[in-house]
């Protein structure tokens, strides 16, 4: 069974804390059976959580035989991330353990080092300041969450959820994935990234975020990159660079993933066929739709309806 670790230190968000194990304890297989073992770790057997404490199961020895570390965010305050935890952290990395941030846990996790030259995102308020003290990490203030492969990083809050469920889905498929979303009360991915929550200033004033926005909204349209770069004001050339700093992908995958978005809306509210939703989400052809489906979600449009459906009948 794939054992899952939670980092309990003082400081740390109860919500962060609880969100990956809620929904890890409740991911089950077509018999019901549990598919991954949880537990809370850290380096002291209780940790402050706001007005609460934290009872700690496992020390660090939990970390190190976990097959997936998450590190939950902790307040503002909280003192730095001490020596034995941060060898813990690289210890269970260099063994193979998958290792993912919750929210503001990115400041943590960068301070391991295991974010040096990877893309990672934060609460946005905090991606300034996870660039000002990591300037080795490249920061992605739009994503909901970022997959590295090892190592991962969420935004604030309920990303922790999206985060988690895209961990199901990477082990398991979109169906159980979706299952899991269902007992979470959740969407198995949500409309829109971060930038939707994010206030103009926060991205260096460069229009993004309205121009994302602009995207969601005529995605199913037969935009263009230089549609896009007129709505935004700038050359086609800019917009690459800016997409390329704010999102981390091109804005021709940006349209991509807007539009599987759409595609998901409808198979979710509506009982369309495959090529109508492909063609009213922008995606033309069921085929372009079943390839882009499957890159984007881990699943084909048909089972990602079903695993939906199946449960409400």
């Amino acid at each position: 069974m794939h054992q899952v670790a939670v980092l309990a230190l003082d400081g740390v968000i109860a919500f962060d804390l609880a969100t990956p194990i809620e929904v890890f304890s409740r991911t089950l297989d077509e018999q019901g059976e549990q598919l991954y073992a949880v537990t809370v770790a850290g380096p002291s057997r209780t940790a402050s959580a706001g007005p609460i404490d934290i009872s700690v199961r496992e020390g660090l020895d939990g970390i190190m035989g976990a097959d997936t570390v998450i590190v939950p965010g902790r307040v503002e305050g909280s003192p730095p991330l001490d020596a034995a935890t941060i060898a813990a952290l690289r210890a269970a990395a260099e063994r193979g353990a998958r290792i993912a941030s919750i929210c503001v846990g990115a400041l943590d996790l960068a301070a391991t080092g295991l974010l040096d030259g990877l893309r990672a995102t934060t609460h946005w308020r905090a991606a300034g300041l996870l660039a000002d003290r990591h300037p080795e990490v490249e920061v992605t203030p739009a994503a909901l969450f970022v997959d590295n492969g090892r190592v991962l990083t969420s935004a604030g809050a309920s990303a922790g959820i999206d985060l988690c469920l895209h961990l199901v889905a990477r082990d398991h498929g979109g169906a159980v994935a979706a299952d899991a979303a269902r007992a979470a009360v959740m969407p198995l991915t949500r409309d829109g990234d971060q930038a939707q929550f994010v206030r103009d200033d926060t991205l260096g004033g460069t229009g993004i975020e309205a121009t994302l926005r602009w995207i969601e909204q005529h995605a199913h349209e037969p935009i263009t990159v230089d549609d896009i770069a007129r709505h935004a004001t700038v050359s086609t050339r800019t917009l690459h660079r800016r997409f390329s700093e704010e999102t981390g992908m091109s804005p021709s995958a940006w349209v991509v993933r807007a539009r599987v978005r759409r595609a998901q809306q409808l198979l979710e509210t509506t009982d369309r066929p495959v090529d109508r939703v492909a063609a009213e989400s922008g995606l033309g052809s069921a085929a372009n739709l079943r390839k882009h489906f499957a890159a984007v979600v881990g699943t084909t449009p048909t089972r990602y309806r079903t695993a939906l459906t199946a449960r409400h009948r």
